[in-house]
């Protein structure tokens, strides 16, 4: 039996279409309270985002549905094995539409975001020096209040920033979701995983 974890939330429902969609399981489930459920071949373990790689990493999980940016940000030691090419996002740097020039002309940035160690990355391959102020949710009203210059987030539709007047300053990459696999699940399971993995391309 494979064990797969599944993330709650945004992904939640576009995964469990798209397992339906290539045959993968049968009967479709919902995100609830139950956070472990069983169906045919699988055991599914519906857990935060960013604790899909935690679950994969540690052998609890063969598998893990897991979008881009989580990888980016945690850097697992667990393999990718195939771009499931849902939940198409962008990691951007947005902030108010009057400072987009003090982004272009500052060689100093306060930026807050849920993915501190992209954003310092990204700053510093730049050439830029800045102060990462991590968050764990609401980033848009850092820039609003003076917490920061600039915020970087996941955008999917941009509604959230328009609604707090906010703009897409730049475009860091983009994410999608990926299937990720535990390295030893991946030597003792590798049939199973390979005929998986089949359904999904074809």
């Amino acid at each position: 039996m494979l064990r797969i974890a599944l993330p709650k939330g945004r992904l939640f429902q576009e995964t469990i279409d798209l397992f339906l969609k290539k045959g993968i399981i049968k009967e479709s489930f919902e995100e609830g309270r139950k956070l472990s459920i069983r169906i045919g071949d699988f055991e599914f373990f519906l857990v935060k985002p960013f604790d899909v790689p935690v679950y994969v990493e540690n052998g609890v999980a063969d598998l893990g549905v897991v979008g881009k940016d989580v990888l980016l940000e945690r850097k697992p030691d667990i393999y990718t094995l195939y771009d499931l090419s849902i939940g198409f996002c962008k990691i951007v740097v947005a902030g108010k539409e009057e400072d987009r020039e003090k982004y272009i002309k500052s060689s100093y940035l306060r930026v807050a975001t849920k993915y501190p160690r992209i954003a310092q990355e990204f700053f510093e391959n730049k050439g830029i020096r800045c102060k990462v102020i991590p968050l764990s949710g609401s980033v848009e009203l850092s820039p609003l209040i003076g917490l920061s210059d600039f915020i970087v987030d996941l955008v999917q539709t941009g509604r959230t920033l328009k609604e707090n007047n906010l703009v897409i300053i730049e475009e860091i990459t983009h994410s999608t979701a990926m299937l990720v696999c535990n390295r030893a699940s991946y030597r003792n399971m590798r049939l199973e995983l390979l005929q998986l993995i089949d359904k999904f391309i074809h």
